[in-house]
């Protein structure tokens, strides 16, 4: 199969050098950065080619742009009728549908999402973590995508294209969200009195030790701490020190452990004593709001 590349970041780089490795031809690529095509010469001397030549020659055509230039893109080759009939558009995007690529509803051509549920730094940080990465493969064409993220070492996922937002919703909670969450607990173990240079390091065994859990035992059984255990007196002593604005998000997040504590004693044929449910539920129904 012969593709092309719009855009040579990252992600697309990645991607051309890893297909290229699984026998697919990269026949050239179109960028508006002089740098990032300069990186992409680095690991394959593939040509810069216009539009107008590039598109028509290849059976699959990726725009891995950023996410609010591929409408764009898009439209442009659909104006200019820079298309093959049965072609292949393919983008990287975790929110957008595929849909997007279809500029007009009469395109002759097949779009496809497939999206890296991963965050890649570098190029050769992506090339040593693609392997193993799971995707989201959202669109027309799902087969040709599960085959395509197969060539790259990846794991496909296919995705309901009406509820993509979902998908995308979940990545940036259990991506970008930890980060807030770290730093969130960063500020409150400033205020307990850890050294600004310290405060992260020390957290970071503790997340990642829970990042082995869930590897490990899965949800709910990974859930530990005083929510898990039923300790009321513990998270009355947290709430009685907490900022407000953190309180709300300990709160927030502690009726969904309360869940998740329930059902882990549940899978042991246990439940939380009636007493210490009823506390616990009104920690978490009196605070609401």
């Amino acid at each position: 199969m012969r593709f092309g590349i719009i855009g040579t970041g990252v992600v697309g780089t990645a991607l051309a050098i890893k297909l290229e490795q699984a026998g697919y031809e990269c026949v050239g690529v179109h960028t508006r950065s002089e740098s990032s095509y300069a990186r992409f010469r680095g690991y394959l001397t593939k040509d810069f080619l216009s539009l107008d030549v590039l598109v028509p020659k290849v059976d699959i055509l990726f725009v891995t742009t950023q996410d609010d230039a591929i409408g764009t893109v898009a439209a442009n080759l659909a104006e200019h009728r820079l298309f093959r009939e049965g072609q292949l558009w393919v983008h990287c995007s975790g929110s957008l549908r595929a849909q997007v690529l279809k500029a007009k509803p009469d395109l002759p051509v097949k779009t496809l999402s497939l999206h890296p549920l991963q965050a890649f730094a570098t190029v050769d940080e992506a090339l040593e973590i693609l392997e193993g990465t799971h995707f989201g493969v959202e669109g027309e064409g799902e087969e040709k995508g599960e085959e395509i993220v197969r060539a790259l070492g990846g794991i496909p996922h296919r995705l309901n294209s009406e509820h993509k937002s979902l998908y995308h919703a979940g990545a940036v909670i259990a991506s970008n969200y930890m980060v807030v969450l770290a730093a969130l607990a960063e500020r409150l173990f400033l205020g307990a009195g850890i050294e600004p240079e310290e405060a992260l390091e020390s957290l970071l065994p503790l997340m990642s030790g829970t990042l082995h859990n869930l590897s490990k035992v899965k949800v709910p059984r990974a859930l530990t701490g005083p929510i898990a255990r039923g300790d009321t007196e513990v998270i009355q002593g947290h709430l009685s020190q907490l900022p407000d604005e953190i309180a709300e998000t300990y709160l927030s997040l502690g009726r969904h452990a309360l869940a998740l504590g329930k059902e882990k004693l549940a899978l042991a044929g246990k439940e939380y004593p009636p007493q210490v449910w009823q506390e616990l539920s009104g920690i978490f129904a009196e605070k609401q709001g």
